[in-house]
């Protein structure tokens, strides 16, 4: 059994390699989610469903794409948005500072497995959204990455905002202005709950 093991360890890509450091780095997330009444590390299971949305809004995405996906949130809860002002201007600067922490942690690890610094600088753009309506790799991650928060994580949230339908129309909104034409196509596709489907209709009345 060993020896087949070192065999896969010794066969396995570079890529593959990368999506285990960092599925592993993201299994250690003190923050569980409930999947399958199982608790499993928040940031590895959405890690997991980034790369599911990815292959199936965009089954030929490049090896950069599909590396900046799993990675898109990789060693979040280091940088706690609380350690920021609770305003939006605290929000912009968390969401800065952890693009900048994602990109070169997966750079560092990309760079230890054999990647060129093209292919590193590339992935840091990704995960920064440099070019998004330019670039459609920035523009197809941005896609996944509302797509993802739509299927698995809005009607959680709306359950948290009950009380400020206002404040959900918005983000819906906010976060349609950032989606192509084809992500438009595929939420719409999606089955949504009746409170969800609701706010949506009101975003985009």
């Amino acid at each position: 059994m060993a020896i087949v093991e070192n065999f896969i360890k010794m066969t396995a890509t570079k890529f593959d390699k990368t999506i285990e450091e960092f599925d592993t780095i993201n299994a250690e997330d003190p923050h569980k989610e409930l999947v399958n009444g199982k608790e499993v590390p928040k940031e590895l299971v959405y890690g997991h469903r980034m790369s599911g949305m990815l292959l199936e809004f965009c089954p030929n995405a490049s090896e950069t794409l599909r590396l900046a996906a799993r990675c898109q949130h990789i060693k979040r809860w280091e940088i706690p948005r609380e350690d920021f002002p609770m305003d939006r201007k605290g929000y912009l600067m968390w969401r800065t500072k952890l693009k900048k922490f994602h990109g070169e942690l997966a750079g560092s690890i990309m760079a230890k497995h054999g990647y060129s610094e093209e292919e590193i600088k590339k992935v840091d753009d990704l995960l920064n959204k440099r070019r998004l309506k330019a670039d459609p790799e920035v523009q197809a991650l941005e896609d996944v990455i509302c797509l993802v928060f739509l299927k698995y994580y809005f009607d959680d949230f709306i359950d948290k905002h009950k009380d400020e339908e206002h404040k959900l129309v918005d983000i819906v909104h906010k976060t349609w202005r950032k989606m192509s034409e084809k992500g438009h196509k595929a939420a719409l596709a999606m089955s949504h709950s009746d409170a969800a489907l609701g706010i949506v209709q009101q975003a985009l009345a």
